[in-house]
């Protein structure tokens, strides 16, 4: 039987700005078990990364958790100090931020930051340090390694430095690997290859990854487990089948009817969302995707709906459930 790894319970995470309340993140659930891919998917400002700072302990000031558990791997994170967290940044889990060029040092070599997280880690002195260093860039696929250790970011494509970055993370063989967004600015070759690899290296270290992207032709050939955010929420969860193949509340199906199709008719359009994402400082009473919807009832803007269960592992937060369930039960309008 699978441990569980990750298990997030109602967890809200606010910005406190000079303008008001930024609910970043409102009431979210994730449970992850072991070796488990999960992929978090939504358009920009849902709360993606946010969700995974919070993993990280890194949320920036004027963030912070307002309510809410987040237990890894036998750690309560919420109730950590800073010097806690370290131990198990970089160990225990790790994460792959979304521009690489920003993430790395530029006045330091991709040596010296690969071996500064082994050293902090573990007890390796510098020639195993080196050694260990080699073998990662081995292993991310870059070639030459021993000259790329001496090298600086700049000096690296932009693909390579995805590698250094994937390497960094993957030093102490992490039991979570968190990738925000891996293969933004990157070339539609090279995303493959850094999927590719990541999937390889779980299957090596046996290491459980939460995927955090906006494309969801990405997490179709790769994730297990599937969450859809919208404005702070997790508006639908459950697996990659569920979510592709019956998606069941609205802003999941805009979301696919949005990707090309190769089995589209010549000069078909695509189905864009209309209107705009939620004003985070003022948000909706009911479900925030109401004012976006084209099958809102008034009930959606009065009141955030619970979640009805499709199955064991597919839940979804939408009014037009409940009204369907409803009537089913009492045969319509009887």
């Amino acid at each position: 039987m699978s441990k569980t790894l990750l298990d997030i319970n109602n967890l809200k995470v606010s910005f406190f700005t000079p303008a008001g309340e930024v609910k970043a993140i409102n009431d979210i659930s994730i449970r992850m078990e072991e070796g488990d891919v999960l992929g978090i998917v939504g358009e920009s400002g849902s709360g993606k990364s946010v969700t995974a700072y919070s993993i990280m302990g890194l949320i920036p000031y004027p963030g912070r958790i307002v309510s809410g558990t987040i237990e890894f791997n036998g750690h309560k994170i919420h109730e950590m100090t800073e010097k806690e967290l370290q131990d198990i940044r970089g160990n225990e889990v790790s994460i792959i931020f979304q521009d690489p060029m920003t993430s790395l040092n530029p006045v330091y070599t991709v040596g010296n930051q690969i071996q500064e997280v082994l050293f902090l880690h573990t007890k390796m002195d510098k020639k195993q340090a080196y050694e260990r260093s080699l073998e990662l860039l081995s292993l991310v696929g870059i070639n030459e390694p021993e000259r790329r250790l001496k090298q600086y970011p700049h000096e690296l494509s932009g693909g390579m430095r995805q590698r250094v970055m994937i390497a960094i993370a993957l030093a102490c063989e992490p039991k979570l690997l968190i990738a925000d967004e891996p293969t933004t600015a990157l070339d539609v070759t090279i995303q493959a290859q850094i999927l590719e690899l990541m999937m390889e290296l779980k299957k090596k270290i046996n290491m459980s990854i939460i995927l955090i992207t906006h494309d969801l032709g990405i997490v179709a050939s790769m994730c297990d487990k599937i969450a859809v955010m919208y404005a702070g929420k997790i508006v639908e969860s459950g697996t990659a089948d569920d979510i592709f193949y019956n998606p069941q509340h609205e802003y999941t199906k805009g979301l696919l009817k949005s990707i090309p199709k190769l089995n589209k008719k010549e000069h078909e359009k695509l189905v864009p969302i209309k209107g705009v994402p939620v004003d985070m400082l003022n948000p909706p009473a009911g479900c925030p995707f109401a004012p976006r919807c084209d099958s809102c009832m008034k009930i959606c803007l009065r009141k955030m709906p619970e979640y009805t269960n499709i199955s064991d592992k597919h839940i979804c937060a939408c009014w037009l459930l409940q009204k369907k369930g409803y009537e089913a039960a009492t045969g319509g309008d009887r």
